[in-house]
């Protein structure tokens, strides 16, 4: 049987490929488009998840959507109603958008693809909580979403065994972690859906304490983890903007973007990392006291806090987490496909998340065509000799596009389509944020550390691993002076764990680099710059390359020297 997942319209757009329970291959749309969080429909991921799968579009058993629009209709209109006629300008602005486009669903993907087929379904947060618990190691769990907001979910909880899921308790909208943190995010000049991870950086330079009380009047929270905002000092309920002039009453006038950042803005950060950390510890301990597990699979985009995601295993009683690495909308797309094969279809096979490498892959004989056509000077080596000699570029403190097998999928690059350096410089972060990355210098940069290695560099739960960049960890104290380059300013770090098994080459590189330095980690950030989706092809690798201060781009087997194409 042949299942895509679809999701577009919001943000995140992506389709996801499942054969018999098998995922074939998932991507998001943004990257072949290049707009980042792109709400376009998703015309060129189908079209790869259908090549990756030799597959006709009228191959495919069903395409299931990853909500239910006519819900979520129902919900605007209610909310617009309830607030008219406060509301016209903003009900004015998006009714047109839903009667004609939105509505459409079955339509438009037919339109789209020539699709004659079935068309289902799901609910939003079955879908996020689908494409967290079916992949993970577990065979039983609790439930954990957490986003802006589904049809009327905010957040879900429930539990998971086999191939069965019940979400048996939700937040609805307006009351939503995922808009208070936009909120916030919005507030602090950094753009909603796409900033929530610079706020999260942020937090850790800032004083929660200063503006605690000031959060208390924002949201109520309950012993349990049930919560509810203030609306008062919101208006996304209503408006095209989040907040009012209540709001500024209580945090001060809005950051103009691109404006200086000061103590008030990592205090107000602090703040609400603080509160959405403190919510969430106490919705997981409820669900655990109800259904008595300790394992638990979360998703939705505030899955992507990774911060918060590290407290819940300090904080709860929960021993394993598994955070879909796609826990935005694109995760939804994936989750939608997991959802219909296993509760529409009955299928019994799980397909579990070994790794996140299900985009696009470019062979030796495509990059040597590339670089061919283009007369780029390069030079090809084999695998050890390539792991040695870029092992080396990096100790001796240059920078390296790596671009290798296939794309990942969400938004952490891991090894595949990566920008590599030195963790032990001092100087290494100001670097890479000002010449490489061109974005703000307070952001931190994550490490690969070989897996066996981990514990003794981190502070991981025990017999936990990090593969997908969800989880963050203090640094041994001891270590933080030879690691500088990825040790936060609060003294913890994103951690990737990596096996052999997982991805061979990255492995080995950084296994060359430890021969070198006695340093088993790397400096890996996301192989893009500021406000660009990471690359997905080697023409999409040279360009960033050329436009920023890279030293060497490693495109397969073969090496390009800025100094020789300079």
């Amino acid at each position: 049987m042949n299942l895509m997942g679809l999701s577009y319209m919001y943000h995140d757009s992506a389709a996801a490929l499942l054969r018999d329970g098998e995922l074939m291959a998932a991507a998001a749309e943004e990257r072949f488009l290049r707009i980042k969080h792109t709400v376009d429909f998703p015309l060129r991921a189908i079209q790869y998840v259908l090549e990756a799968g030799e597959l006709d579009v009228n191959d495919l058993d069903a395409i299931v959507f990853y909500e239910t629009p006519y819900l979520k209709f129902e919900r605007i209109l209610q909310t617009h109603l309830a607030m008219f006629p406060r509301s016209w300008k903003s009900f004015a602005h998006f009714l047109p958008m839903w009667l004609n486009y939105k509505l459409r669903v079955p339509q438009i993907i037919r339109q789209q693809t020539g699709y004659r087929g079935k068309i289902l379904f799901t609910d939003h947060h079955y879908a996020h909580a689908a494409s967290a618990y079916l992949p993970s190691p577990f065979d039983e769990a609790l439930l954990l979403t957490t986003d802006g907001t589904g049809e009327w979910s905010t957040v879900a909880m429930g539990h998971a065994r086999g191939t069965k899921l019940s979400l048996e308790r939700d937040i609805r909208f307006p009351h939503s972690l995922g808009l208070l943190y936009s909120a916030v995010t919005a507030h602090l000049g950094f753009k909603v859906n796409g900033g929530e991870g610079k706020v999260m950086g942020l937090a850790s330079y800032g004083d929660p304490t200063r503006y605690a009380e000031a959060f208390k009047k924002l949201i109520d929270v309950k012993p349990d983890g049930s919560f509810k905002l203030d609306m008062n000092y919101f208006s996304f309920h209503w408006d095209l903007v989040m907040t009012n002039p209540l709001f500024s009453g209580l945090f001060g006038p809005p950051r103009v973007p691109e404006s200086e950042l000061t103590q008030d803005h990592q205090d107000l950060a602090a703040a609400l990392q603080a509160t959405v950390e403190d919510v969430m510890v106490k919705l997981v301990c409820h669900a655990h006291d109800t259904w008595g597990l300790k394992d638990l699979c979360v998703a939705g985009g505030v899955g992507l806090n990774c911060v918060a995601n590290g407290i819940l295993l300090e904080r709860t009683p929960i021993e394993r987490i598994f955070v879909q690495p796609g826990s935005g909308d694109d995760g939804g797309a994936l989750g939608a496909a997991l959802y219909a094969w296993t509760q529409l279809y009955g299928g019994v096979h799980r397909w579990r998340m070994h790794n996140a490498y299900l985009g696009p892959r470019y062979a030796n004989e495509e990059v040597a065509r590339f670089l061919a056509e283009r007369a780029i000077p390069h030079v090809h080596l084999d695998e050890p000799s390539l792991v040695e000699q870029v092992a080396r570029h990096i100790a001796d403190g240059k920078i390296i596009g790596w671009f290798q097998g296939r794309m990942e999928f969400g938004p952490r690059a891991l090894g595949n389509r990566s920008i590599l350096a030195d963790p032990r410089r001092h100087d290494m972060k100001d670097i890479l944020n000002a010449r490489v990355k061109h974005r703000e210098g307070f952001r931190p940069f994550a490490p690969s550390v070989k897996a066996e290695a981990a514990h003794a560099w981190f502070k991981l739960p025990a017999n936990h691993d990090s593969p997908f960049m969800l989880l963050a960890a203090d640094v041994h104290e001891a270590k933080q002076d030879q690691v500088p380059g990825i040790t936060h300013v609060d003294g913890t770090a994103r951690v990737q764990t990596v096996t052999e098994a997982q991805n061979a080459r990255y492995y080995r590189l950084i296994d060359a680099f430890e021969q070198q330095t006695g340093v088993p980690i790397l400096i890996n950030t996301s192989f893009n710059v500021r406000g660009e989706p990471i690359v997905c092809t080697p023409q999409h690798a040279y360009d960033c390359f050329m436009r920023t201060e890279m030293d060497y781009l490693v495109l397969g087997n073969y090496v390009i020297s800025k100094k020789d194409l300079a």
